[in-house]
């Protein structure tokens, strides 16, 4: 799958005329808890000639398709990826940290990398975890029977405020890191660990009963950050200087070789 993959995205170089700079899995995959039948969710940064910047109006800045072999491709044109990384998005700082690189073109992600540390933003982080744990929780956690994976999509976020908030820094790609660092109550372990068996080794996880014991250890930990991001209080960002300078370079590099 993976040769595929590459294939795919050097077609889409071709149709596009871009270059794509750095291509990762993303979701399940790259998290650690996909089943059989997940989908391949492929994350790309690319960037286009330098005609395609010098205009007035603003064209498309992303892309993406659902191919037939289960290959979901979305990828951010570098410009919005560098001012969303100006932003700590997490999404784009999840894909920096993916254990899955399929492309890597030039020194671009890189660094991004070097530079993660000094954009890094707990505040921000810890909003969006929390927004998408709250979001799952309240959509697919609170009846009666309940879509078992589901949980996954609760935990793993919540686990990742637990982590910035105790270690100040972005959470790691792994569900299993998250876990076994930040869950310390025997029994809850031993449920999640009981459900990521069941879910990896192909075992379909469809509806089932609520697991009270998990849904009460959710609820206390979205209640804990719910009232700690009220005490929370805005950084300063700091300049778009590196990350100018890093567009201007990887344009140059890219397509002026030599």
């Amino acid at each position: 799958m993976v040769q595929e993959i590459q294939k795919e995205l050097a077609a889409l170089e071709n149709d596009l005329d871009i270059k794509i700079l750095y291509a990762v899995e993303s979701g399940s995959r790259a998290w650690g808890f996909a089943s059989i039948n997940s989908d391949w969710d492929v994350r790309f940064l690319y960037i286009h000639k330098l005609d395609w910047y010098l205009r007035i109006d603003e064209p498309k800045d992303n892309y993406e398709k659902i191919l037939p072999n289960d290959i979901d491709l979305a990828g951010w044109e570098l410009k919005k990826a560098l001012k969303l990384f100006h932003k700590s998005n997490p999404p784009l700082l999840e894909w920096l940290n993916s254990p899955l690189v399929y492309m890597e073109q030039g020194a671009t992600a890189t660094r991004l990398r070097e530079l993660m540390s000094s954009y890094f933003n707990p505040i921000s982080c810890l909003h969006h975890y929390l927004h998408m744990a709250e979001g799952n929780y309240r959509d697919y956690l609170q009846k009666d029977m309940v879509r078992t994976k589901k949980y996954f999509y609760v935990l793993r976020p919540i686990l990742a405020c637990d982590w910035i908030h105790r270690t100040n820094t972005m959470a790691p790609m792994a569900f299993s890191t998250l876990v076994e660092s930040q869950v310390k109550d025997p029994q809850i372990l031993e449920i999640i660990n009981s459900l990521l068996t069941q879910k990896t080794s192909g075992e379909e996880l469809g509806e089932g009963p609520r697991i009270h014991q998990l849904n009460q250890f959710l609820e206390e930990r979205i209640a804990f950050h719910q009232d700690l991001v009220k005490t929370l209080h805005k950084s300063e960002r700091l300049s778009n200087d590196h990350l100018n300078k890093l567009f201007r370079d990887t344009l140059g590099d890219i397509w002026i070789p030599g």
